[in-house]
């Protein structure tokens, strides 16, 4: 049990910004801490849709009607909890990618502390896709959208945990060697199970389209990682939570356009 609330403590320490306990970081605490990691997404989650529905009431009351309003208020949601952790990733590894140059150098660009331009470009356009997205959702790709944030973490979670390593020491690599048992697998995989039915069967092909999204940006990560830098990092993780959340909220939207033309 003790192990269990020092995963939680760790989680919620290392990727989000809620005030937590103190707790020692060392191999034994981090057991669990890729089991709480999706219940960060859940939190996330939950404001997103909290945030929505203020949105509904004002918009009934005739307060603050300002569609650009909102859909900037949701795109923020996930920075102001996370703190940015995730994108701070994203924006490593475009610059990364953006490079014409083999394995070792990618890699010492993901740990250049220095912003390049294509990581500035890539966020700017990033923030501007979300703002359109979000700008178009109604109840039901809002939720689908809103179980992108714990769809995406569970994903990633799986992927420290089984994916290939580009370096042996690491953050990543530190919480893989600490959450190698079968029992954190199993139970990001029950995770999966029980979310990835629950979108299905609620969200009808909206929450179809969307997972099928998250499924071939979970492969083409598995591709990208082990072609261009011989396996995940912890900016590769985040970079991949970036654009699962992208693309889930993309896919839930353009099935929605879909079904309404047909």
């Amino acid at each position: 049990m003790k192990k269990l609330w020092n995963g939680f403590k760790i989680a919620f320490s290392m990727y989000s910004r809620i005030p937590m306990p103190e707790s020692r970081w060392n191999e034994e605490n981090q057991t669990y801490a890729m089991v709480f990691f999706p219940w960060v997404g859940a939190v996330v989650a939950g404001v997103f849709l909290g945030v929505w529905q203020l949105r509904e009431w004002a918009l009934v009351r005739g307060v603050l009607e300002s569609d650009l309003f909102w859909s900037g208020a949701l795109v923020l949601v996930p920075f102001l909890i996370t703190g940015g952790i995730h994108m701070d990733g994203f924006m490593d590894t475009r610059d990364a990618l953006s490079a014409c140059a083999p394995r070792e150098r990618r890699l010492e660009i993901l740990k250049d502390p220095h912003t390049g331009a294509f990581a500035v470009i890539s966020c700017g356009l990033y923030l501007m896709a979300m703002l359109g997205l979000y700008g178009t959702l109604h109840w039901r790709t809002a939720a689908v959208t809103a179980a992108g944030f714990v769809l995406s973490r569970i994903l990633s979670g799986l992927s420290v945990v089984t994916f290939p390593k580009a370096k042996k020491e690491g953050t990543v690599a530190a919480l893989a060697e600490a959450a190698g048992n079968r029992a954190v697998r199993r139970t990001l995989v029950v995770y999966l199970i029980l979310l990835g039915s629950g979108m299905g069967i609620w969200g009808g092909m909206t929450g179809m389209a969307a997972l099928l999204c998250a499924g071939i940006c979970f492969a083409r990560y598995y591709w990208m990682s082990r072609n261009y830098f011989g396996g995940i990092t912890g900016d590769l993780a985040g970079y991949f939570l970036q654009m699962c959340e992208l693309w889930i909220a993309a896919g839930a939207v353009a099935m929605d356009v879909v079904l309404k033309v047909i």
